[in-house]
């Protein structure tokens, strides 16, 4: 029961996050018509930034703690006020400040969550329990993606508004729906603990692929929904529509994902998705419009075999009493693709632009490659650690 109220949390949480993606155009250049490219992505990278800081030190006074659930409540109280100022008619650089805290306080509360369900679960159903935490976060991503169309399609201001209300509801409910887990372990404090980690070098694996995963998805919330908008001239609601395409199918499939990475090898699963999600990024940069939505879906299907195992592997990696320190890692390195995504692609945007090149399908190609090139690093991991575990098992 407690894992299900985490996943109602979880799913709720993540709402505001991508609704925001098919209004991006009218949050930004429809209040603020002098923006450029670089200006827009902004909008986009900055509370991932507040992520990266707000995530180690959430997840060390966690863990030093022993406590989540009045951290996780503080937290979401702040995400409902910076969403409720967002929606206000402030200048951009006060809007980019609120959109800074906003993701200091959305990270905090994602980490902690995602620690809390790990508290709960039995070593043996990490598995099964990261699936359903994965599955209960792309479901709330793939829903916000049409929401966040349906709700904005009449004045875009009315997503963060919203998102507002829904945090602070939460905020309020979570102190009598959540409660911690026994305390399993002896609290270590906080340089302890961020020791232990840099002694744990198997998490660089998980990391890295969280990092570039959350980079290809800053890219496509960002340059790839800027994309639909002013050349393809998709509306708001179809722009929604094409985002759920690809998050419905990622959300439905790491729950059974999450499961199968307990009996397959889980680097493999990582190595094999990232190789198809390069591809998928290709195909999406040159394919017409009408099937843009069947290859989100696709690539839906496929990115499920990459998060999933990454998940559930930076889980098992946890030391004693580090599960939020090692989980607020996980999404720091997230946090960072994700931040860098955006500024990347639309920097590379701009400057294709001011050479006369047209710009997109050079930039689809080159963040696929990136996600290929980590892919092809791993492989001589992956073929040592085989090797290794057939010695081990040879009579």
């Amino acid at each position: 029961m407690a894992q299900l109220r985490i996943a109602i949390v979880l799913f709720l949480l993540m709402l505001p996050v991508t609704g925001m993606v098919p209004v991006l155009t009218g949050l930004t250049v429809g209040r603020h018509p002098e923006l450029g490219d670089l200006g827009r992505h902004l909008f986009m990278s900055v509370n991932m930034i507040g992520a990266l800081v707000a995530a180690p030190l959430a997840g060390l006074v966690s863990d030093s703690l022993g406590r989540r659930t009045p951290l996780i409540a503080a937290a979401l109280g702040l995400n409902a006020l910076t969403l409720l100022l967002i929606s206000g008619d402030g200048s951009y650089p006060v809007i980019l400040m609120l959109r800074f805290i906003e993701g200091c306080a959305h990270m905090a509360s994602l980490s902690l969550l995602m620690a809390l369900a790990a508290d709960h679960a039995r070593r043996e159903g990490f598995g099964a329990t990261m699936g359903g935490v994965g599955a209960a976060i792309s479901l709330g991503v793939a829903s916000g993606a049409p929401l966040g169309g349906w709700i904005g399609s009449g004045a875009p201001s009315l997503v963060p508004w919203v998102g507002g209300w829904l945090m602070l509801a939460l905020a309020l409910c979570v102190p009598w729906i959540l409660r911690d887990a026994p305390v399993e372990h002896a609290r270590a404090r906080p340089r302890e603990l961020l020791q232990a980690l840099a002694r744990n070098r198997l998490l660089a694996v998980p990391y890295v692929f969280a990092f570039v995963d959350r980079l290809t998805v800053g890219f496509i919330v960002s340059t790839f929904s800027l994309y639909l908008g002013t050349v393809l001239g998709f509306s708001t609601a179809r722009i929604g529509f094409v985002m759920a395409a690809f998050l419905i199918p990622f959300s439905l499939l790491t729950f059974p994902a999450g499961i199968l990475s307990r009996h397959w090898d889980r680097l493999g699963m990582m190595i094999l998705g990232s190789l198809l999600y390069g591809g998928f990024l290709v195909v999406l940069g040159v394919v017409p419009g009408a099937w843009i939505p069947w290859t989100m879906a696709a690539g839906g299907i496929v990115a499920a075999l990459m998060y999933a195992p990454s998940l559930v592997l930076a889980t098992e990696l946890a030391g004693p009493g580090q599960r939020a320190t090692t989980l607020a890692g996980f999404n720091i390195a997230g946090s960072l693709g994700f931040a860098l995504g955006p500024l990347l692609a639309g920097s590379l945007v701009a400057l294709l632009r001011s050479s006369g090149v047209d710009p997109y399908l050079p930039v689809f190609v080159l963040i696929a490659a990136i996600e290929i090139l980590v892919a092809v690093a791993m492989i001589p991991l992956w073929m040592r650690r085989r090797a290794s575990h057939a010695e081990a098992a040879s009579p």
